[in-house]
């Protein structure tokens, strides 16, 4: 087990230059998951109690938090993140708040899911951010409204207990519940900022739901796919080939550095389930001077089954979406894209249904899980 760093105390105040020249950061094992919290998949702020100085929409933004020393409003320095108020005590002879206060925040995940592990930044919060943080989880099924999540018979499990956080960093908590959560709720001790919350965990979806679809992505991460492994990550996650949507810039998709050998470059995906996949798209969305020249796509079914290719090596083009219908349907649990010899794609789509037996198995999970 790797050991997660912990950061605690002040930041340095700000001497000029570059900010992020004395951020404290980590890596961190669990963000090889996707992060459920992500805005591209319908993760939101639904609620705070405060945010007086920074909204609370600001925690999900996608970007790293930028930070502008000269940049002011009306109610005080603007800053890219949560912030709220400083909380004050009862009189003046209590002028401190109680060991009880705090700030929070609802946050909904933008697919439910078990989560690996929490990054709670307080990039750029130098002395202005909380003393502590913890996180709850919870799991209530629709569209539950702010009020709903507050009320009595919601039940809250701890994720990351209340726990001590540096300024200006990058605070990371490993996380162990094996439990399928829809919604968080984020404290900060007694108040201050954060800039970003990162929620990292593998996608559960409804069993039911995707059985009503019938056809749909069986590789897309919001209905429970995941890339699994890449031979290069250097310019982007592979995780972004499975994003909903198309992909709207070059950093959007997936690319890798330029070679200089023979080789070639590769995802490899876990599927939603044992699927049957009947028809694929390749898009090269805004990758025109570095797209893929070719690429093939193989499945596998099971962990120990052999690797079938299903589209041979095929000449692409740049900022293109390719469709392709397989002469004849392929089981799998598993799928491969190769690239040759490099460059990128942004988005693979593995359209199909699931078997009887990824059925069985994804609700089983699901149950498990409490889904």
């Amino acid at each position: 087990m790797t050991a997660i760093p912990s950061f605690t105390g002040d930041a340095n105040p700000y001497g000029g230059g570059d900010p992020y020249a004395d951020y404290r950061t980590a890596d961190f094992p669990f963000t090889r998951y996707a992060n459920l919290a992500d805005r591209r998949l319908g993760a939101g702020v639904i609620a705070a109690n405060d945010e007086f100085f920074a909204q609370r929409e600001n925690l999900l933004v996608p970007e790293r938090a930028e930070f502008d020393p000269e940049r002011f409003g009306h109610k005080g320095k603007i800053m890219d993140g949560w912030e709220t108020r400083r909380r004050r005590g009862a009189s003046a002879e209590h002028p401190w708040p109680t060991a009880e206060d705090h700030d929070w925040a609802l946050v909904r995940l933008g697919a439910p899911g078990v989560i690996r592990g929490i990054v709670v930044d307080t990039a750029h919060f130098r002395g202005n951010y909380p003393q502590a943080v913890s996180v709850e989880g919870t799991s209530v099924p629709g569209s539950p409204s702010p009020e709903e999540l507050l009320g009595d018979d919601v039940k809250w499990t701890a994720l990351v207990p209340r726990t001590p956080v540096g300024g200006h960093a990058a605070n990371g908590f490993e996380v162990s519940v094996e439990q399928r959560f829809t919604h968080l709720r984020v404290n900060q001790h007694p108040d201050g900022g954060i800039a970003r919350l990162r929620v990292y965990g593998e996608v559960v979806p409804d069993p039911e739901w995707l059985e009503v679809l019938g056809t749909f992505d069986v590789v897309a991460l919001e209905n429970g796919g995941r890339a699994e492994d890449a031979s290069n990550l250097f310019y982007s996650p592979a995780s972004n080939t499975i994003q909903p949507g198309r992909s709207r810039k070059m950093d959007d998709g997936w690319e890798t550095r330029r070679r200089r050998d023979q080789g070639h470059d590769w995802i490899r995906y876990r599927l939603a389930a044992q699927a049957q996949i009947r028809a694929l798209e390749i898009d090269t969305a805004y990758l025109k001077g570095n797209s893929a020249g070719w690429a093939s796509v193989s499945v596998k079914d099971g962990e120990d089954g052999e690797w079938r290719e299903i589209l041979p090596r095929t000449r692409l083009q740049p900022d293109t979406n390719h469709r392709f219908v397989l002469p004849d349907p392929a089981v799998g649990t598993h799928a491969r894209v190769d690239i040759f010899p490099d460059g990128g794609i942004s988005r693979l789509r593995l359209f199909g249904s699931l078997t009887q037996e990824g059925t069985s198995r994804l609700t089983a999970r699901h149950q498990q899980l409490g889904g």
